[in-house]
């Protein structure tokens, strides 16, 4: 210290004051502390205020939120407009906590060297209503912010617009924005030029979220001119500021080329900036991205699904939960995929629900899980949800959360059968065997061939059937074969089978023992049991020509394996002497 700050010492508070200012004017500010402390200590509002600040930002003297505060607090009951705007703003970020003594007064300890985090806006509201009727522009902005944004108790959005246009009017960043956001919600087509003027003065000043938000404008041409180029350069600027949700949309514009040149690889190292700052958007596509390239990376993909999974996005749990049950990028578990299911469907994913009946149908999953599935499809159901219509069906089918109840069971699949084309097979076979409603064959007929007509390839077969045995109607054997065939294509073994028995037997049409065995050994080769009974039987004998009993012993065995008898009965004739 020199001699004139020594002397300065001796000197007035407010001479102290005059010195320390002209020092941290300087870049001198471990000197000009110790002098700032004395006129803040003689009770000059400004010198408490400069020393809180300096605590505050460890500007001169080690950082201590706690003394920081304090002096903030001190400064503000002396009617610093200042202080005030800043303790209120500090209340709302939770990084100071007040307490009260017994009597209901602030003691003199009112900070906690480490706060909880959680925001005060009782105290903040007070601090930023005394500092906004001071005429701080900061702590209008803060006021307008707490009137939007606090308690529901709290919010007024009309007293939060005035505030938020005074501060603006006084030329305060943060108000311009806050000003912009409440002209926005007035939903007005006429205010989008102002509110564009609004958010470029914040930007202006180098506001990160004004920024990308004046980015968005001139992205989609809001309020400005639509400039795909200024807006990569505004998106950029608020990324390499640390915004997230910058960093995540430059990320995107990077890899799909939307309004910058391709840079993928440059794309995702912006994702992963983003993600890692908290965007759980990024987060989550960073793991698709992983997991649904040409060459998958599933634990690369896992780490970035967990990650915003428990950030609570609910794709990504389920995605995750994906990765469990299939084993990929995890250790497979069953258990751990469904508690991510269950994570995902608690918090509403209708696919993730689905997917967790679909595992409490197999036995998987706790107990409560069932009622909850029941519970999820009959909400979803009873509001005209279809594929829900049909969940709870197959739950009343099989007891899953409900008592196993096929009347109601019928019940919802009819229903889901307006536009669900599994629950119309479905309910055609309630039809067809008259479980849960009176059987009609007639009526299953045409709920075969609507769901047939939609792709469901059991349906088809199931029609074929009818059609060839006139169930429900006309016979219809050349309609059935056509059925068979393009299920058979299909791969269906059961149609390959039916195909096996009409080429053989005829049935009304040509018979063609090749033909026959073509089809018996298409559906053995798929484990179709009797269509093996029927290979061997073919081969052996040498129905279509071709004697083969060595392989005709090992589709017996096949057959007899699946506890077909008569495959037994024709393979003890190998045994018995001829």
């Amino acid at each position: 210290m020199t001699i004139l700050d020594r002397l300065t010492g001796f000197a007035s508070p407010a001479a102290s004051l005059r010195r320390a200012i002209h020092l941290s004017d300087s870049g001198k500010v471990a000197e000009a502390f110790p002098l700032m402390a004395v006129a803040a200590r003689a009770g000059i509002v400004d010198a408490e205020y400069r020393v809180a600040r300096c605590y505050l930002e460890g500007s001169g003297v080690p950082p201590s939120r706690m003394e920081g505060a304090r002096w903030l607090l001190r400064a503000a009951n002396h009617g610093s407009a200042d202080a005030q705007a800043l303790l209120a703003a500090l209340h709302v970020t939770g990084l100071v906590t007040a307490e009260a003594d017994g009597s209901g007064s602030e003691s003199g300890h009112l900070f906690k060297p480490d706060s909880s985090g959680k925001p005060d806006f009782t105290a903040a509201f007070d601090f930023a209503t005394k500092a906004a009727e001071a005429g701080s522009a900061t702590g209008q902005a803060i006021l307008g912010y707490i009137l939007t944004s606090g308690p529901t108790s709290m919010r007024d959005v009309d007293a939060a617009h005035r505030w938020y246009e005074k501060s603006a009017s006084a030329g305060c960043p943060e108000g311009c924005l806050g000003f912009a956001l409440s002209l926005a919600r007035l939903g007005k087509r006429e205010n989008r030029a102002r509110i564009a003027d609004e958010v470029r003065r914040a930007a202006d000043a180098g506001l990160p979220t004004a920024i990308y938000l004046l980015a968005v404008l001139s992205e989609h041409g809001l309020g400005v001119e639509r400039d795909m180029a200024a807006a990569a350069q505004l998106y950029q600027a608020a990324a390499e500021k640390g915004l997230p949700s910058a960093q995540f949309r430059l990320g995107l514009a990077l890899i799909d080329g939307g309004l910058i040149d391709h840079d993928v690889a440059a794309g995702e190292a912006w994702m992963r900036r983003a993600a890692l700052a908290g965007n759980i958007e990024a987060a989550y596509l960073l793991g698709d991205r992983y997991a649904k390239t040409q060459r998958p990376d599933f634990a690369e993909a896992a780490n970035w699904y967990r990650r915003a999974a428990e950030a609570g996005h609910q794709a990504a749990a389920r995605a995750l939960a994906s990765l469990y049950l299939t084993g990929n990028g995890v250790a497979e578990d069953v258990e751990e995929g469904a508690r991510w299911l269950r994570t995902s469907a608690n918090g509403g994913n209708q696919e993730a629900q689905t997917d967790l009946a679909n595992l409490v149908l197999k036995g998987a999953g706790e107990p409560d899980d069932g009622a909850s599935v029941a519970g999820w499809f009959e909400a979803a159901a009873s509001s005209g949800d279809l594929i829900a219509a049909f969940n709870l069906g197959l739950c009343f089918a099989k007891g899953v959360g409900v008592r196993q109840n096929e009347g109601q069971a019928a019940h919802w699949l009819r229903r889901a059968a307006e536009g669900v084309a599994e629950a119309q097979y479905m309910y055609a076979r309630l039809l067809q065997d008259g479980r849960g409603v009176a059987a009609d064959p007639t009526q299953a007929r045409v709920w075969f061939a609507r769901a047939a007509d939609a792709g469901v390839l059991d349906a088809r077969v199931a029609l074929a059937e009818m059609l060839l045995n006139g169930r429900g109607g006309t016979p219809e054997p050349e309609a059935a074969m056509q059925l068979f065939e393009r299920a058979a294509v299909d791969g269906h073994a059961g149609a390959m089978f039916a195909l096996g028995a009409l080429y053989g037997a005829g049935h009304g049409l040509p018979v063609d023992q090749t033909a026959a065995q073509k089809w018996y050994a298409a559906a053995a080769g798929r484990g179709h049991s009797q269509a093996q009974l029927m290979l061997g039987r073919y081969l052996l004998k040498g129905l279509a020509g071709e004697r083969d009993p060595v392989a005709a012993r090992l589709w017996l065995e096949r057959a007899a394996a699946h506890g077909i008898g008569e495959a037994a009965d024709e393979l003890a004739e190998f045994a018995s002497p001829r």
